[in-house]
C-alpha cells in the first residue's frame, strides 16, 4: 500500500481538512490547522506531502518521526499542526485497513463513554447564568466560560469583582451536581493570577485554564502554589518537551490539542507523561469534526482522561457547524452529558466529501480579533 495523493480543503468557519489517498483506494482524513493561520498550515502540509508520497501509510510512527525530524528546523505551531492533521489521516487509514477503530490500536478502550463540556458566554462574557442553565437542561453536565474579556495586567477591583461574580452566577445556575471551568486565555499576569484565582475557590471550578501565557510556563509553579483550584494548560504547547516544565510546576490538567500537538501519535505520549505526574488529560478542541473524532479516540484509550472539550454551537462557528461536514451525525450524539464509544474503523466518522469540496470553493479568511487596552496598547485576546 502506498500514498498517492494528499489534498487540503479550507472549510468555513475557520478549519482546514486534509485527505490522504492510497493506491488501493483507502482514504484517511485529518484536521491540520492553526486558527487564523490556515493558509500557512496548508502550505506546510503540502511541503510535508513530499515525504509521504510513495510511502506505506501504515508505518505511522516512522512517518511521524520523518515529518518531525527530517528537516533541520523542528517544532512550532505551524509545523506541529501540519504534522497533526496528517498523523490523524494516517491513523485513520491504518484503522480502516485493519477494520478496527483507532482506540483499539492504542491498546483498547478503558471506558465506554467520554464526558464532554460546552462553551457559554463568548469572548467577552456578560450574563452567563441563563446560558449555563440552558446547557445543563439540554443534557450536558459541564460548561466552560471565559473569565473576562480584555483584562488589565493588574486588574482593578471592578474587574476582579466581575470575574468572581460571573463564577458565582454560573455555580448558582447549575447547582452542585454539575461542573464549570474558567478559561483565562492567557489574559492575566502571574501576580494577577495569584491574587484572583483564590477568590474563585468558594465556587469550586473544575479547573482554571491557561491563567498565564505559555511563555511564562516557568512561573506556573507560583500560580499553582497560590490556590487549591486545579490549574490546567496546554493548548499552546506542542510536544512532550514543552509539557514537561508545566507538569514539573504542578499543573493538574494537561490540554494538548489533537490538531496542534503532533496529532494522535504525540498526544497519547503527552497523556502518558502526564500520568507519571498524577495529572489528568482533557484534550483541547474548539475545532471541527476530525479534530474531535481524533480526540475521542485517544480519550477512549487513556486511563487519566478527565473531560473533553467540543465546539458544537461555540461562538466562533459562523456560517458552518461541526456536524455540517459529516455524512452521519450520530457518533457525536450526547447521551447524559457524554459521547458513547463507537467501533467504526479508523477515526470512526464518515466525512461528506462533496460538502467539503463545495465548502473549499468558498474557503475562509478567519482571523482572531485584535484587542487594545484603553491606552491603545495591545491586549491579549
Amino acid at each position: 500500500m502506498k500514498i498517492t495523493r494528499v489534498e487540503t480543503f479550507l472549510v468555513p468557519p475557520r478549519w482546514l481538512f486534509c485527505r490522504v489517498e492510497t493506491d488501493d483506494g483507502l482514504v484517511g482524513w485529518g484536521e491540520p490547522v492553526v486558527e487564523g493561520r490556515a493558509d500557512t498550515v496548508r502550505a506546510a502540509v503540502h511541503e510535508l506531502a513530499d515525504l509521504l508520497l510513495g510511502a506505506d501509510p501504515r508505518r505511522v510512527e516512522d512517518l511521524w518521526q520523518t515529518m518531525t525530524k527530517a528537516a533541520f528546523y523542528r517544532g512550532g505551531p505551524v509545523l506541529s499542526s501540519a504534522v497533526a492533521g496528517l498523523d490523524q489521516a494516517l491513523w485513520d487509514i491504518l484503522g480502516r485497513s485493519l477494520g478496527v477503530p483507532v482506540h483499539q490500536l492504542l491498546g483498547g478502550a478503558v471506558r465506554d463513554r467520554v464526558r464532554v463540556y460546552g462553551w457559554i458566554g463568548g469572548d467577552e462574557p456578560g450574563e452567563v447564568g441563563d446560558e449555563a442553565a440552558a446547557q445543563i437542561a439540554a443534557g450536558l453536565t459541564a460548561v466552560k466560560i471565559n473569565a473576562s474579556g480584555r483584562a488589565a495586567a493588574l486588574p482593578p477591583p471592578a474587574q476582579i469583582d466581575a470575574i468572581v461574580r460571573r463564577a458565582a452566577t454560573v455555580r448558582e445556575a447549575i447547582g452542585d451536581e454539575a461542573d464549570f471551568a474558567v478559561d483565562f486565555h492567557g489574559r492575566i499576569t502571574v501576580p494577577a493570577a495569584r491574587r484572583l484565582i483564590p477568590l474563585l475557590e468558594p465556587y469550586r471550578p473544575l479547573f482554571v485554564e491557561e491563567p498565564v501565557l505559555p511563555e511564562h510556563t516557568h512561573r506556573l509553579a507560583d500560580v499553582v502554589a497560590s490556590t487549591t483550584t486545579p490549574i490546567a494548560c496546554g493548548e499552546r504547547l506542542f510536544s512532550r518537551a514543552e509539557f514537561l516544565p508545566a507538569l514539573q510546576a504542578g499543573v493538574a490538567v494537561v490540554q494538548p490539542d489533537l490538531s496542534h500537538a503532533g496529532g494522535i501519535s504525540e498526544v497519547r505520549r503527552i497523556a502518558s507523561l502526564a500520568e507519571v505526574y498524577g495529572a489528568l488529560f482533557a484534550p483541547h478542541c474548539p475545532l471541527g469534526p476530525l479534530s474531535l473524532a481524533a480526540s475521542l479516540q485517544v480519550a477512549f484509550a487513556t486511563p487519566n482522561f478527565l473531560i473533553q472539550e467540543q465546539s458544537i454551537g461555540i461562538h466562533y462557528n459562523h456560517g458552518a457547524e461541526v456536524l455540517d461536514y459529516l455524512a452521519d451525525r450520530s457518533p457525536f450524539a450526547f447521551v447524559d452529558g457524554s459521547i458513547e464509544r463507537w467501533d467504526a474503523p479508523g477515526l470512526g466518522i464518515e466525512i461528506d466529501e462533496d460538502e467539503v469540496r463545495r465548502a473549499d470553493r468558498t474557503g475562509h479568511r478567519w482571523r482572531p480579533p485584535v484587542w487594545r487596552h484603553p491606552d491603545g496598547g495591545h491586549a491579549e485576546w
